[in-house]
């Protein structure tokens, strides 16, 4: 009888404990007791491809957000940039977190592009580039890029 009440006094206190687990881990995630989560799954062919407004070479599709809220909300937006499409010397206003998917982006900080002084990377790169800063960045072959950032997405060009 001993070891019966032994077997389930811990089982009261594994089941206990998994229940809390699993509590703090939906508390965590920002969930709301008896909230349906669901994943947002967007496949390669399902992505919707814009051109890029006041860049050439460049067309845009949107993953997730909104990049021309003015809340501050995460983005996510991929580029595709043609072989050989300069992006001119700009800056943000935010924070950019960009992974390069597929090319090469040749990229730089600096007030003036000078492709000697670029880094190549390729796919699986990351660029953190914080506010305000400079930079710019030259396409070689077809190069898609994973970019995301807090709203509103912001490009100011150098004059």
């Amino acid at each position: 009888m001993k070891k019966l009440f032994c077997g389930l006094f811990l089982a009261v206190i594994v089941a206990v404990g998994v229940a809390s687990i699993a509590s703090a881990d939906t508390m965590s995630s920002g969930a709301t007791t008896g909230a349906a989560m669901t994943p947002t799954i967007i496949t390669a062919d399902q992505l919707k491809w814009t051109p890029c407004q006041g860049l050439n070479g460049c067309n845009m599709a949107v993953l997730w957000g909104d990049p021309n809220n003015k809340t501050g909300a995460i983005y996510v937006v991929r580029l595709k940039l043609d072989d050989g499409t300069k992006v001119p010397v700009h800056w943000h206003t935010d924070s950019e977190r960009v992974t390069v998917l597929s090319g090469t982006l040749l990229f730089a900080a600096g007030h003036k592009i000078d492709q000697a002084k670029t880094t190549a990377l390729g796919p699986g790169s990351f660029i953190f580039v914080p506010a305000n800063m400079h930079h710019y960045a030259i396409a070689k072959g077809e190069t898609i890029l994973q970019i995301a950032g807090n709203g509103p997405m912001t490009m100011n060009l150098m004059k």
